[in-house]
């Protein structure tokens, strides 16, 4: 890496340049770096690019205009290589809008092969024998002046990305799984960005908050509203305001003076320094509060038409083939069906393949892999139900009356 030149882009002329230099490249490897945990409303911070050439680092914070790069993202002709491809994807369209095609993501390939590790840095020294320092994985990058090792950092995460694509194709190839990593690509595609707007009701969903009485959980409510507020003031993550457990704790003690408060919390803090005043007013009012409470059940969209136990029983023998699956074919987890589409499975019970390309989350590979192994356990269920019990229910009453009649004589 250290032998690649660096172009860093603070304007637009210098963008213009380099992406015209990148005109005809055939692949381009890309990362982006974000504020996500710095901010109430994340941004990319970095825009990280590989070619065969050189490595490049776009500062969206300087250069006002990104058309260039977003005209070279667009292009369907080129590659575009990533590592765990879905948050870069929806950070770029949510900041910068358009699509992105022909993705080919390094983390999904190394996992349809089956590689133990499948972090960026874990494929970096496995392949190439590199070490890549992550000290800065958690670093503030809306923050500048950007230093050197800020700099290598970035780059490393791009660098390798178009030597690791070559590598994981031909592993791909020889495992016949290339298909199915294209498939997984396409879909990453069409991720977009859901943007989450604030929701006084979303308090129920904070973790713990099932334990609370009602009384507490209104408490609950209005501290949450506090800190939601003064998150968007401070412009900083809600929960580096006040922690989530911080919330819970109060909505369970309910102090209403300054001194309860100081004696639950760590009096000197900043936290009760800042907000001590506004949170027992917060409190107060989450008292005095008798406006419903929201449910905690969330609505997910159309319900399958089966549940209860028979299908839980039957999700149960889904997982058992999966498991034989794995042991029997040493395949990788991800090379199978997750829980979750286990559950679509037995909870929608489809009669034939066409019913089963139409369930959500499942693709087409699975369904041509093992679409026939699993209406096979479908039908083989059905069966089962429809069948009489070995014994009828009079049958066993007649036991059971005859058990106590015995019992009685003795």
């Amino acid at each position: 890496m250290q032998d690649t030149p660096l172009i860093m882009i603070k304007d637009i002329d210098t963008l213009a340049k380099a992406c015209k230099e990148m005109q005809g490249e055939p692949v381009l490897g890309i990362d982006t770096e974000s504020d996500s945990m710095y901010c109430y409303r994340e941004k990319v911070c970095l825009i990280q690019i590989s070619d065969r050439k050189q490595d490049y680092i776009i500062d969206p914070l300087t250069v006002s205009n990104l058309d260039p790069f977003l005209e070279l993202l667009g292009d369907p002709n080129v590659v575009k290589v990533f590592h765990g491809a879905d948050y870069d994807i929806v950070s770029l369209k949510r900041d910068y809008g358009g699509e992105i095609p022909n993705i080919f993501d390094t983390m999904i390939s190394s996992q349809v092969i089956g590689l133990p590790k499948v972090g960026l840095a874990d494929l970096v020294e496995k392949f190439f024998d590199v070490k890549l320092d992550k000290k800065f994985q958690r670093h503030n990058w809306a923050k500048r002046p950007l230093l050197p090792e800020h700099l290598d950092y970035a780059r490393g995460d791009s660098h390798f990305l178009l030597p690791l694509r070559e590598l994981l194709t031909h592993k791909l190839e020889a495992a016949g799984r290339l298909g199915i990593a294209h498939e997984e690509f396409g879909l990453l595609e069409q991720r977009e960005w859901k943007e989450n707007p604030f929701d006084p009701d979303d308090f129920i969903r904070i973790k713990h908050s099932s334990g609370i009485e009602e009384e507490g959980l209104r408490v609950l409510r209005q501290l949450y509203v506090y800190r939601d507020e003064q998150a968007r003031d401070m412009n900083r993550p809600p929960y580096k305001v006040i922690p989530n457990q911080v919330l819970i704790l109060l909505a369970r003690k309910k102090p209403t003076k300054i001194e309860d408060l100081k004696q639950i919390l760590r009096s000197g803090s900043t936290m009760v320094r800042r907000h001590g005043p506004s949170m027992v007013e917060a409190i107060e009012r989450g008292l005095k509060d008798k406006t419903p409470l929201p449910s905690r059940k969330r609505d997910t969209g159309a319900k399958p038409p089966h549940g209860g136990r028979e299908t839980e029983r039957l999700f149960q023998k889904l997982k058992v083939w999966r498991q034989n699956l794995i042991s029997s074919n040493s395949l990788p987890m991800a090379m199978a069906a997750s829980n979750n589409q286990l559950k679509a499975i037995a909870g929608w019970r489809p009669k034939d393949v066409e019913a089963l390309h139409e369930l959500p989350d499942i693709r087409s590979w699975q369904v041509e892999r093992y679409g026939e192994a699993w209406l096979q356990i479908l039908q083989a269920f059905e069966e089962e139900l429809a069948r009489p019990s070995r014994r009828s229910p009079r049958r066993r009453r007649s036991r059971r009356s005859g058990r106590k009649s015995t019992a009685k004589s003795e």
